[in-house]
């Protein structure tokens, strides 16, 4: 396949392990990134999603095990998230959109890196709301469903509103984030299986490349530096993306 003059399969290769990488330097599993690419490189949803559900969980994991040890985990918050966020998930996985409308589902999700990644989300240093169950039960609960019918983790959703909230501190959300994101992934790509899709060869190929890209970058985002210039690079590619896939 050509886009552009381009073989679709070094854009793969090339784009997938660098989007693992940005994303796992600040907490994430990149499914946003990856759903992006595939979108734009015109896999069906019902492929895209599975496939970057799977990609995310190794991602995911590999970054919240270097992250774990950056911070004090809040236990009992990340019990309360996805308690109601896994079953959630599940059947937000179940559901298949059209290809329209989830091509501009993905678009306007894309703008929370966007604005993440450009550090245009406010922080809070003191918490605005104390945390009660049932806030961070609807959370979890809303932030699954959308994660499962799109097919990301919801990190790119939970991290900022945590920041916000003053819930967490940054090292304390990346890691929560990382979590959430493996358990959630894990959740829609089992809702999702009920489709059966049989994946793209290429997509299998594309793992251990993209889950190196991922372990680099965890490490360098939790042990070295953060990356600003090239999450200010992504947040424009993101925002690029997102502009492309709501309009068209």
């Amino acid at each position: 396949m050509e886009l552009g003059g381009v073989n679709w399969e070094i854009l793969l290769y090339a784009l997938m392990p660098f989007a693992a990488f940005m994303y796992a330097a600040v907490g994430h599993g990149g499914a946003s990134s990856y759903l992006m690419i595939l979108a734009l490189l015109g896999f069906a949803p019902q492929e895209i999603r599975p496939s970057a559900l799977i990609l995310n969980v190794f991602v995911s994991l590999i970054s919240f095990l270097n992250y774990r040890k950056a911070a004090v985990f809040p236990m009992r918050l990340f019990l309360t998230l996805v308690i109601f966020s896994v079953p959630a998930a599940y059947l937000g996985g179940r559901i298949l959109l059209d290809t329209g409308i989830y091509k501009q589902v993905l678009g306007v999700l894309l703008l929370f890196p966007v604005l993440k990644f450009a550090g245009l989300f406010p922080v809070s240093a003191q918490p605005k709301f104390t945390q009660q169950p049932w806030m961070v039960a609807i959370l979890g609960g809303s932030i699954g469903l959308l994660s499962g019918m799109i097919g990301i983790g919801g990190g790119i959703i939970l991290s900022p509103i945590l920041l916000l909230l003053g819930w967490t501190g940054v090292k304390e959300t990346a890691a929560v984030s990382a979590l959430f994101i493996f358990v959630n992934s894990i959740a829609g790509f089992l809702g999702a299986s009920v489709f059966q899709v049989e994946l793209s060869p290429q997509l299998w190929m594309l793992l251990p490349l993209t889950v190196a890209g991922g372990a680099l970058g965890a490490y360098f985002g939790a042990k070295k530096w953060t990356p600003k210039f090239l999450t200010y690079l992504l947040a424009f590619v993101l925002a690029f993306a997102a502009v492309k896939l709501i309009f068209g």
